[in-house]
């Protein structure tokens, strides 16, 4: 498997690899199409690896999200966090 994944408590929980590109973009895809629609959990939650997500995983979980709404899933998406230590990521006052 490209993607790794785990379901408890009728939530699917896919992580996306760091180094997902186009070539293994589709199996990825496939991949999370076939847990979603093997478990049918009532939600689905998908973490993007690594720091950058690429391109690939974008299209990815763009993917994953509207066959989730086609089938009545909710999803939620957890990226990567980049905040420099020591800068908000609270707007400035203007």
């Amino acid at each position: 498997m490209i993607i790794s994944h785990a379901f408890a408590d009728g939530v699917l929980r896919v992580t996306l690899p760091c180094d997902l590109d186009v070539t293994n973009r589709a199996a990825a895809a496939l991949e999370t199409e076939a847990l979603v629609r093997a478990h049918r959990p009532r939600l689905v939650q998908v973490k993007l690896g690594g720091t950058d997500p690429t391109s690939a995983s974008l299209s990815t979980l763009a993917r994953a999200r509207r066959m989730c709404a086609s089938l009545g899933i909710p999803l939620a998406a957890e990226g990567p966090t980049t905040a420099q230590p020591g800068v908000s990521a609270e707007p400035a006052a203007a």
